[in-house]
């Protein structure tokens, strides 16, 4: 059933080119790619095939002209689990540019065999393509004042979660969440050199519904661990302030637990996969 419930997700994203893409990779006909789309339960073995991996991610640079962002997420998110399933111990990011083995990798590997875990990676991913960014006025004692605006910014995400209308804000927090996880697991670099000062700190843990960082002991926490924690609770607080628990709210449920798993997988994913393509979708935050 959840092959089948992936599959028929996986098709949603999937263009008619990425099909086309997709037969081609594993030896079918590219000419009835579209039969792919009455064989749902199909998609995740076809996904599970090396072949695709070495299609997107091989020696040769036009390994990515013609297929979607999700399709080639969802490529390098199986690699991962198919890499797990061998793996001793996983680098972890302990400082800019440094990195420790641990061994967690059975973790990972029992997180990814979920299909419908690896189709929630491949699809928050997608969703950082295009960053809503730009500027809007607010009043001031000074009358009115030009404030910019960014998606990955959690700091104004969090103020505009906390203002909103009780009916938005369970997909506001959604956000911040896939943002924490978005910064600490693609660009982790970044997320430890911009560290949040205490009142920022403060402000993100009261937007988050918890206590500030002075009582939890999260004060002088390295900012992955921060947001870390901060992106648990606010997976959670999404899944809470919900009317309806729909099975993606429920998948959210998952990850909020398993934060640090994903973040890992994620983390492997850009350090192995992206750098081999030049990691043409995302600019670093702030650029």
């Amino acid at each position: 059933m959840d092959a089948e419930r992936a599959g028929r997700a996986y098709l949603e994203h999937l263009t008619e080119a990425d099909l086309r893409v997709l037969a081609s990779s594993v030896g079918l006909d590219p000419g009835h790619a579209g039969d792919l789309r009455w064989r749902p339960a199909t998609m995740v073995e076809l996904f599970d095939r090396p072949e695709l991996f070495d299609r997107v991610y091989g020696p040769d640079p036009a390994g990515l002209i013609g297929v979607s962002p999700f399709f080639a997420f969802l490529v390098a998110v199986e690699q991962a689990a198919r890499e797990m399933t061998a793996a001793r111990f996983v680098a972890e990011r302990t400082a800019p540019r440094q990195r420790v083995p641990v061994f967690d990798a059975p973790r990972l590997r029992e997180f990814l065999t979920d299909p419908i875990r690896r189709l929630f990676l491949a699809e928050l991913l997608a969703s950082f393509v295009r960053v809503a960014s730009g500027r809007y006025w607010t009043r001031t004692a000074r009358g009115w004042r030009a404030q910019r605006y960014s998606e990955l910014d959690p700091i104004r995400l969090a103020q505009v979660a906390e203002q909103a209308l009780p009916a938005y804000q369970p997909g506001l927090y959604r956000r911040l969440g896939d943002v924490a996880l978005f910064l600490t697991g693609v660009f982790p670099d970044y997320a430890q050199l911009h560290a949040f000062g205490p009142f920022d700190a403060a402000r993100l843990m009261r937007a988050a519904g918890l206590a500030t960082a002075d009582e939890t002991g999260l004060v002088a926490a390295p900012p992955i661990q921060l947001l870390e924690h901060l992106g648990q609770r606010w997976y959670r607080r999404a899944c809470e302030l919900a009317p309806v628990t729909t099975a993606q709210l429920a998948v959210v449920a998952e990850v909020a637990d398993r934060f640090r798993d994903a973040r890992r997988v994620l983390n492997h994913i850009a350090d192995r996969y992206f750098t081999r393509v030049g990691n043409p979708w995302f600019s670093p935050p702030g650029s």
